[in-house]
């Protein structure tokens, strides 16, 4: 059967979608209000970890106090030492997207946690290969940081990928 629906091209610029629509109030934090956000993926095999750090920005503009827990394969997210062919060159283009949305989230107050059990035990990854400003933790601490988002009225995002 041949194909009988043509249609052209929309032109470069051209808007296909109502993109000043609001349909939810734009909520701003409120003063002291935190933000906890769980990360526990493999940094690369989707999109996951980079909505996730992009909302996480969202919140610190918002006014949010927000800290981000990676864990498990996550902890590879805070790598420094990551490029190609030398550190901090990009192999393509998108491809420190991660580490650079790290630092912009040190840069504007959100405090960043690595897992050492998942950094040494899983990965032989080092304390030294973190990108400067994230904070290792005990593996103890995951789900004492958990409780203390709950005691705290935090809001709490976990996303959980293997």
């Amino acid at each position: 059967m041949p194909k009988t629906v043509n249609t052209e091209l929309p032109a470069e610029g051209e808007y296909l979608y109502n993109t000043e629509e609001k349909l939810f109030p734009d909520i701003k934090a409120k003063p002291g209000q935190k933000a906890y956000v769980f990360i526990h993926t493999v940094p690369f095999e989707g999109s996951v970890a980079l909505v996730n750090l992009l909302t996480s920005t969202r919140l610190v503009r918002k006014g949010f106090d927000v800290s981000i827990v990676l864990y498990g394969p996550a902890v590879l997210l805070a790598s420094g030492t990551r490029g190609y062919p030398t550190v901090g060159k990009e192999g393509f283009p998108g491809n420190l997207a991660i580490n650079n949305q790290i630092k912009t989230l040190i840069n504007e107050g959100a405090k960043i946690y690595a897992c050492r059990f998942a950094m040494g035990a899983l990965y032989g990854f080092r304390e030294d290969d973190l990108i400067p400003g994230v904070i290792p933790f005990n593996p103890l601490d995951v789900l004492d940081i958990a409780l203390t988002s709950w005691q705290e009225g935090a809001f709490q995002l976990n996303t959980w990928t293997v």
